[in-house]
């Protein structure tokens, strides 16, 4: 039985905001870019969510949402900064470590329990020594599987511990609204809605055969996550083919800078997971979804190997523009990067594993 913990940071980029400038505490911040150019907001703090803030919602919006909200331009040099260090934290911890950005990643510390440490006992010291060594706080969501743990660290946010017991997983998936599921997005849940489907644990109830109706190869795996079942290890991403990133939007947009904002902070997520694998890449991809489902993906290959977040946001951005139309409006977006040269790569180093 695998021990997973997922760790999410609370309101990253803006936490690190509040932790340099202590006269921001406390109030609400987002970090982004300005409303004058169609700024997107990149992270928003609990204070500012309160005002219904939320990241990838315009700037614009934003303040008219809160009129007092302190808006904070990016400092992805800083994040990627603090997010060097978190992960040291982890690979101390954890045997496996898996990002899934600069602020998120499972981790499975199965090696760690044992009769007198249980996993939850791992993630209370995790936690402790995030809080300690960084001033930051980290919700964790402990589990048998990735998909269970990962729900489960965003129940009690900010500051979350949920751990969910090893034969529970259906049972504490059954309420929770059906969107919670990895890969339900508004418009499938919409379907799922009128069709009387509206938590976990009615989806779960469903005949394979009807899932695959309903949804197509997807459907089967869909059941399987409602029913708590999810047996992908966590991996260390080594030899990857390719790094992406991407965002499903609030609302659907046509509004340029809205998308260049975006293409940008997605570009610093790609890069910031090139640089902790020490990999270059030389072809940067878009992914474009349109609202009426339609998806699709435009590449380019660059005359020299890129890694920094503006390197691969500029052909990315000429890969967007490229696209943009008066009728079309886009509901994800997504950039990734392949092609590594592995004359670039570094040397991957075991994780060492001190004493709790």
């Amino acid at each position: 039985m695998r021990h997973i913990l997922h760790a999410d940071f609370d309101a990253f980029y803006a936490s690190v905001e509040q932790l340099d400038d202590p006269s921001l505490r406390g109030k609400p911040v987002a970090v982004g870019g300005s409303p004058d150019v169609r700024g997107v907001v990149a992270s928003a703090s609990y204070e500012a969510r309160k005002f219904g803030v939320r990241s990838a919602m315009p700037m614009r919006t934003a303040l008219q949402r809160c009129p007092h909200l302190i808006r904070v331009s990016n400092r992805f040099g800083r994040y990627r900064e603090v997010s060097r260090k978190v992960m040291d934290i982890f690979h101390d911890i954890a045997s496996v470590v898996e990002p899934l950005s600069l602020d998120e990643a499972f981790l499975d510390v199965s090696e760690r329990v044992t009769p007198h440490r249980e996993s939850q006992d791992v993630a209370r010291y995790l936690k402790r020594r995030v809080k300690d060594e960084l001033g930051l706080t980290i919700s964790v969501g402990v589990a048998t599987t990735k998909s269970v743990a990962k729900i489960a660290s965003d129940l009690e946010k900010p500051d979350g511990l949920t751990v969910v017991a090893p034969g529970t997983e259906r049972e504490f998936l059954a309420p929770l609204e059906v969107g919670r599921i990895w890969g339900v997005g508004p418009k499938t849940q919409e379907r799922l809605k009128a069709d009387g489907i509206e938590t976990i644990g009615e989806l779960a109830l469903q005949s394979e055969e009807w899932m695959r109706q309903r949804f197509g190869r997807n459907g089967p795996h869909m059941r399987e996550l409602a029913l708590g079942i999810d047996d992908r290890p966590v991996e260390v991403r080594q030899g990857s083919k390719s790094v992406s990133s991407e965002t499903t939007l609030v609302t659907d947009t046509g509004d340029p800078d809205a998308l260049e904002e975006l293409v940008n902070r997605l570009s610093h997520d790609v890069a910031g997971d090139l640089e902790r694998k020490g990999l270059w890449a030389r072809t940067v991809k878009l992914k474009l979804r349109l609202s009426d489902f339609t998806t699709f993906t435009r590449q380019i290959t660059m005359p020299e190997p890129v890694q920094t977040s503006d390197q691969i946001a500029e052909p990315a951005n000429a890969l967007l523009t490229a696209e943009l139309g008066p009728n079309r409006l886009f509901r994800l977006v997504g950039v990734g990067v392949s092609g590594f040269d592995q004359s670039e790569e570094s040397e991957v180093v075991q994780p060492r594993l001190p004493g709790l």
